[in-house]
């Protein structure tokens, strides 16, 4: 059985099969249009490589645009590069001085935080909350928002994470930190707050839209909570408690057809039926403890969806997104962390030991074709996946392989 995914975003623009312009992806759900090759080489050919500063945002592609967000000294930059040849367009920075708690110091003071392109700007969320838009063809600030005066603390422990969409002509981003914060819908062009929600502090996973029974929901893992909030307007549609240890609800979730998949640190992963029954009803309709998931988000591949759990020290696994049940588990010990993309019938997975690996889907599991070492450093970032290549992010450089 192929099933539907539900729209995730509604980006401004058209976006092509060479794009990549926010978190997970074109559909916000880890999958891809782009071509991949009949058959993988031995080796993947760097085409270029360039410095850009430390932290985990990911890359985001514009037609023949590379942007990265990253951090250098007490900076926070966004730099763009030439996709095809690496070559620096332009550089945007501001003063962003940041302290790491003692438990996230081993992460760095570099942004996690994905940036994403609507229409003609880009969009980014630093690590200590600072929110700015900017031109994409010349770099120039558009708007900027601090949120100091209107939190306690503007993220949370470690650090901001949740990345922004855009959705018609909202971005919607989570402000604030574990004092309190507020889900809120900010105008694309003026940076107008258009409505707010403000009854959690924001987790790190990231909101995700999906239209379930006529209405459009904003989704994502709060602090203490998984909520749901009326795009349209904000109005809290439907929550359920959620808690994770040190309050680490990292995961993005996963809509489809109309159940919503996530899972936490020492939580099973689980299904979740929304429905309007005069009021929003929430069945949990199956969970599994043979898989949970902790930073890595699951994907849909042909009749499975795949995650990567945080058990047995890392292994991929594949599951019946109608039953719950795990029907494909791949080797253990692959590391604490993999970002799954999924294109066609290939599935690539990287994880933060800088392995990538790549499947083919089949019917009942994942078939290994290759794996390819692609950093010396740890890859933390979401890779992009383009027309020219993969766009990999590891500790201080962001890099292009080809499969051709």
């Amino acid at each position: 059985m192929i099933f539907r995914v539900a729209a995730s975003a509604l980006i401004v623009g058209a976006a092509s099969a060479q794009d990549w312009p926010q978190w997970r992806g074109p559909g916000r759900d880890g999958t891809t249009t782009a071509a991949m090759p009949a058959e993988w080489p031995e080796s993947l050919r760097q085409v270029w490589k360039v410095q850009v500063g430390e932290g985990h945002s990911s890359p985001v592609v514009s037609g023949e645009r590379v942007f990265q967000f990253a951090r250098q000294g007490d900076n926070e930059v966004v730099l763009a590069f030439d996709l095809a040849a690496g070559r620096q367009i332009w550089k945007a920075e501001y003063a962003a001085p940041y302290r790491a708690s003692i438990a996230a110091r081993a992460h760095g003071k570099g942004p996690k935080s994905t940036p994403v392109i609507a229409g003609s700007r880009l969009y980014t969320l630093g690590i200590s909350g600072i929110l700015s838009a900017y031109e994409i063809q010349s770099g120039k600030l558009a708007w900027r928002k601090t949120f100091e005066k209107q939190f306690g603390s503007t993220s949370p422990d470690y650090g901001t994470a949740a990345s922004p969409v855009a959705d018609g002509k909202f971005l919607i981003a989570y402000a604030g930190g574990d004092s309190g914060g507020a889900l809120t819908a900010f105008d694309l062009e003026s940076g107008g707050v258009k409505w707010a929600w403000s009854g959690d502090g924001p987790g790190y996973g990231s909101p995700v839209l999906a239209d379930i029974d006529g209405k459009r929901h904003v989704i994502v893992e709060s602090e203490k909570q998984i909520i749901s909030v009326s795009a349209a307007g904000g109005a809290l549609l439907w929550s359920m408690p959620f808690k994770t240890p040190f309050a680490q609800n990292a995961v993005t979730a996963l809509v489809v057809n109309g159940l919503v998949i996530l899972a936490g640190l020492d939580q099973p992963t689980f299904g979740l039926r929304v429905r309007w029954k005069g009021k929003w009803d929430l069945e949990k309709v199956w969970e599994t403890k043979e898989a949970g998931m902790y930073m890595s988000s699951p994907v849909p591949a042909g009749s499975l969806v795949y995650g990567f759990s945080n058990r047995n020290k890392g292994q991929l696994f594949g599951l019946d997104p109608a039953s719950g049940k795990v029907v494909w588990r791949g080797p253990a010990r692959q590391g604490e962390n993999a970002a799954l993309v999924v294109a066609g019938d290939t599935l690539l997975a990287l994880t933060d030991q800088a392995s990538l690996q790549v499947f083919r889907v089949g019917g009942d599991g994942l078939q290994p074709l290759r794996n390819y070492k692609v950093s010396d450093s740890e890859t933390w970032a979401h890779p992009a996946v383009t027309g020219r290549g993969i766009l990999v992010k590891d500790k201080e450089t962001l890099a292009l392989w080809s499969p051709r």
